[in-house]
């Protein structure tokens, strides 16, 4: 199993686009294959079983996702029948423009600007503290103290 942690990785980058969610998708895989284990049978491929077994989550995930952003209609006219919920997309008035973001993080110094940029990028955290040959406890604090000053700082926006 744990030789097959990178391939589950890239599977599971392929499916979610993301690099958190193909981490979380990889470790829901590993927990369930583990809790799973006395029904693995010797003579089948373990490997398909893995795969499959992440493919079954991000699949039930997915839906599980698709449901919640469906809303019904009961009203009279059913034109509006299994129409996406609106308060599930984002309004102008309450998006941010990529210059309004960009400007917040400009406005940070540069030791806190590089190692968000690059969090935002997908870096892990690992990455960027051997990048900047900085421990991986301040990175992470670092990043923790940007995030919370852009939400500071694009809360008053929001509120125009």
């Amino acid at each position: 199993m744990l030789g097959m942690q990178d391939h589950l990785y890239n599977f599971a980058f392929v499916l979610t686009s993301n690099r958190d969610d193909a981490s979380d998708l990889l470790q829901d895989t590993t927990l369930k294959a583990l809790d799973n284990e006395d029904k693995y049978q010797d003579n089948t491929n373990f490997r398909g079983w893995v795969f499959t077994i992440m493919r079954n989550i991000f699949i039930n995930n997915y839906r599980r996702s698709m449901r919640s952003c469906v809303s019904l209609d009961n009203s009279e006219d059913s034109y509006q029948l299994n129409a996406p919920d609106e308060r599930t997309y984002p309004s102008p008035e309450n998006s941010y423009t990529v210059i309004e973001v960009q400007r917040a993080i400009d406005s940070f110094p540069m030791g806190y600007r590089i190692p968000f940029s690059m969090s935002l990028a997908g870096y892990h955290y690992n990455e960027i503290a051997k990048r900047m040959n900085l421990p991986v406890g301040t990175i992470k604090s670092r990043i923790f103290y940007a995030r919370h000053k852009i939400q500071e700082m694009l809360r008053d926006y929001a509120l125009r």
